[in-house]
């Protein structure tokens, strides 16, 4: 092997990887652009046509898709158009699957003859996939599995339910098929070969999908991509659109449709709800005259817009109502009026609703924690009328599929009903009651502008990145809260005598068990229970298992209960009292965190108001530090006055070192690291040369601090060096073992270095070896204002000239490598002086 490759092999291994990089390039663009330019464009530009309402967009698509007009645009919102028909076929797939493994409802399946030798056998699939009917059908055995909580009889949408034999979705396709030659059924199981099918799905994966193995395979996907949004664009966004706007005008309600400002919305609502109506009536027809094929295709088109509806109404229509509801029921807190409401609607109609549709999400999540709280505290039973979220056998999907329309509308109602009530009661009531006492205290400030010297954008990042996090990454509060809800049942129940109730019996449930037996409450009707045994039934024990490890060995199912005396009059005194708890709640809320943080902030920006949500998150932290500093103290007071000593002593060097560390990491350096960035990036870019930047020490430690999080998280995430390595033995050393010295040896001091010098070197070379030059003095401002970028795009070419040299370096030795390197072998080095006569070397081993 030379010391030294010549030219010649050189230029021709750099032309060779040249060629690569450069067909590889080529491929990948190809890639790129087929999946994020022709798809999306495709997609958006038929969307267009076809809802452009005339004919000649269709003679003129084939020119439209080679416009070269608003391409971004059209490109993102294609890729929208792309994603939504995605969602649909997955979601179309999805639900196949929840009726093949759950079951279909009986409805569907009322009309079908029984399959070959199944005669009497119960229907497996609709026992254990849906539990839902109250009782067998007459000619079958009683199922395996009791009716389980909160599901309903499987009762038609618009029908009457008729007796008859139920069967599994590919039982009836094979008992369908009647007339159909077992000869050529026998021989299209012998065509037909399973391990192909399965090497096919084994062989098609992402990077064979979207080309990115370098093959031309994925051109074919494109075709097929392109050819399924036009489908699903046709079927899903087109016919319903259409439907509905004919509907809509026939019936005169245009005017009302395009004031909503979502007009295309509304109308394919209206749509999919006519089209819902058209496919159960022709269903029942197709039952009439007793067309199975049809009437079961048309029964599951029918269950695919129900459920689409339905999901609209959970998901989309029940969270804006909430939020709108919050919106109104808050009017007076923030001195504003529906007025104001319908103006803000007017001028920006998408950004309204979405903002109000995100906060009754927040609502809506918020309640379902709560209750989930509830459950982990009360006894199991006492919250039978609501939806236990966290039970194995919960499938709202297939509630979706199997109950009818009006179950689901009563619940709806209901929903609205309980929610609404509760904004009224935590939210409008207080609001009453403290403007009447407190006249001074309300509304709140909610202006988008301050005038005190500190920014709203530095204080909006000082909440985002230290106050919230701060608060929400505690886990004591959900303990807190847990524990509250537990003193206050404590209480409730002793006060109305409906301990039993609330809390149960268990560890009397051995002595007290015939009092209990028959002492205790049945649910309502439709509720499982066991009069004379509290154990779960047959059948349970899986579901009792899966309730057991979610509620960590909790009680599971329902419990019995002593029921006292006049037990309707305690129950309405119970719900009064929870209300009355609920309102006082409420007013603490809304008042204790915002006055405290009011009293604070005054120190700091004088008679100057601010926004109220930086005022009750700062409150909402002292109170937070307050009430832990309480807990942490009653902890130690059975310990002894000199184990607290002990403790504070400990304490108090612990804060000590915490703060001399925040000073560092939390101060000085995001402090310099938004300095630099100022220099760097915001001045030369926003300032003119004839203009001095004045620069803000506040906002730049502000914009610092989000610089030094992002900075951690990539160190964290990218590869193991001396920082990364500084950074993870800080985190797992924690608050209670915190090293001082360590941290200021190896994280403060080098990095504070580094950012000083980084400041400093550029200003001694624009303000101290520039003029001592003699330049002008237009030089010396330009200098002053352009050295740091241009010292940082220097940084930048000497780290790429450097990256690219190490590159080089590898392809040599790969190239010498390649060309003269013929094997490589191992052999065993053994010493053959004095070793030669008792041990025979080894044979040399190929490698």
């Amino acid at each position: 092997m030379p010391s030294r490759l010549p030219i010649q092999d050189i230029c021709a291994g750099l032309l060779t990887s040249v060629g690569t990089a450069i067909r590889y390039w080529f491929h990948y663009t190809l890639v790129a652009f087929a999946w994020l330019g022709v798809v999306p464009l495709t997609a958006c530009r038929i969307y267009k046509c076809l809802f452009t309402g005339s004919v000649s967009s269709l003679l003129t698509l084939p020119l439209d898709m080679l416009s070269t007009e608003n391409l971004l645009a059209d490109c993102l919102q294609g890729c929208f158009v792309v994603t939504c028909t995605l969602c649909a076929f997955i979601s179309l797939v999805w639900l196949r699957e929840q009726i093949v493994h759950g079951g279909a409802p009986q409805w569907l399946e009322q009309h079908q003859p029984p399959p070959p030798n199944a005669a009497g056998q119960p229907n497996e699939a609709q026992a254990a996939g849906q539990g839902a009917a109250d009782e067998p059908p007459a000619a079958q055995p009683a199922p395996a599995d009791p009716p389980a909580q909160n599901e309903a009889e499987p009762e038609p949408p618009d029908v009457p339910p008729d007796q008859g034999d139920d069967a599994e979705l590919e039982e009836e396709e094979g008992a369908a098929a009647e007339d159909a030659d077992p000869n050529n059924g026998a021989q299209d199981d012998m065509n037909w070969n399973a391990l192909e099918w399965d090497r096919a799905a084994e062989e098609l994966t992402w990077e064979r999908m979207l080309g990115l193995d370098g093959s031309l395979v994925f051109l074919e996907h494109v075709f097929w991509v392109v050819s399924l949004n036009t489908l699903f664009i046709l079927v899903f966004a087109f016919c319903p659109y259409h439907i509905g706007h004919f509907s809509v005008v026939g019936l005169g309600f245009e005017e009302y449709v395009q004031a909503s400002h979502f007009e295309g919305l509304i109308t394919t609502i209206v749509g999919y709800i006519l089209l819902a109506m058209t496919l159960i009536l022709c269903h029942g027809l197709a039952a009439l005259v007793r067309f199975q094929r049809s009437r079961r295709l048309l029964g599951v088109c029918y269950i695919v817009v129900k459920v689409s509806l339905l999901v609209v109404v959970e998901i989309g229509v029940f969270p804006l109502i909430c939020g709108w509801w919050l919106d109104i029921c808050s009017l007076e807190m923030f001195d504003a009026s529906l007025k104001d409401r319908e103006l803000s609607f007017k001028s920006a109609p998408g950004t309204t609703m979405f903002l109000h549709w995100l906060v009754g999400m927040v609502y809506v999540f918020y309640f379902a924690s709560f209750i989930l709280l509830l459950r982990e505290v009360l006894r199991p039973g006492v919250l039978w009328f609501l939806r236990n979220l966290n039970d194995p056998d919960f499938n709202p999907v297939q509630e979706m599929i199997h109950l009818p329309i009006y179950r689901h509308l009563r619940r709806f109602i209901l929903s609205v009903v309980v929610f609404g009530s509760i904004v009224l009661l935590m939210l409008w009531l207080p609001i009453r009651l403290i403007k009447l006492l407190l006249p001074t205290f309300l509304p709140y400030n909610v202006m988008l502008y301050s005038d005190a010297p500190v920014s709203e954008l530095s204080l909006e990042l000082l909440l985002l990145q230290v106050v919230l996090p701060a608060l929400l990454e505690q886990g004591h509060t959900r303990q807190w809260l847990k524990g509250l809800v537990r003193a206050w049942t404590v209480s409730a129940g002793y006060l109305l005598d409906l301990h039993s109730y609330l809390l149960g019996e268990q560890e009397d449930n051995d002595a007290n068990q015939p009092v209990n037996n028959n002492n205790n409450n049945n649910p309502p009707p439709g509720h499982h229970n066991n009069n004379n045994n509290p154990a779960p039934a047959v059948g349970e024990g899986l579901h009792a298992a899966h309730q057991a490890i979610l509620q960590q060995g909790g009680p599971v199912g329902f419990q019995p209960y002593h029921r006292p005396l006049r037990f309707p009059f305690r129950i309405v005194l119970l719900i009064a009292f929870m209300c009355i708890t609920l309102l006082v709640a409420s007013l603490v809320c809304l008042t204790l965190p915002v006055f405290t943080g009011r009293w604070l902030m005054s120190f700091w920006t004088g008679s100057s108001k601010i926004h109220e949500l930086y005022t009750a998150a700062c409150g909402l932290y002292v109170c937070w530090l307050s009430i832990r500093g309480v807990t942490v103290l009653l902890a130690w007071m059975p310990q002894g006055r000199t184990v607290i000593m002990h403790k504070v002593q400990e304490w108090t060097l612990m804060i000590l070192k915490t703060l001399v560390v925040a000073l560092l990491v939390a101060g000085v350096i995001p402090l310099l690291l938004g300095l630099l960035f100022e220099l760097v990036i915001v001045a030369p870019l926003r300032v003119p040369l004839d203009q001095t930047p004045l620069f803000y020490p506040w906002q730049d430690w502000a914009l610092g601090v989000l610089h030094a999080k992002i900075i951690a998280a990539i160190t964290l995430m990218g590869p193991q060096w001396w920082l990364k390595t500084v950074i993870e033995q800080v985190y797992a050393n924690g608050i209670r073992n915190i090293d001082l010295q360590f941290i200021i040896r190896k994280l403060a001091a080098p990095v504070i270095s580094v950012l000083l010098l980084s400041l400093c070197v550029p200003y001694v070379i624009a303000a101290g070896v520039v003029p001592a030059v003699g330049v002008t003095p237009e030089m010396e401002i330009l200098m002053q204002r352009r050295i740091y970028p241009f010292l940082l795009m220097v940084v930048s070419l000497i780290g790429i000239l450097s990256f690219q040299i190490r590159q080089f370096k590898r392809l040599y030795e790969h190239i010498k490598n390649d060309k003269y390197l013929v094997g490589q072998r191992l052999v065993n080095y053994e010493r053959k002086a004095g070793r030669a006569s008792s041990v025979p070397p080894s044979n040399p081993v190929a490698e």
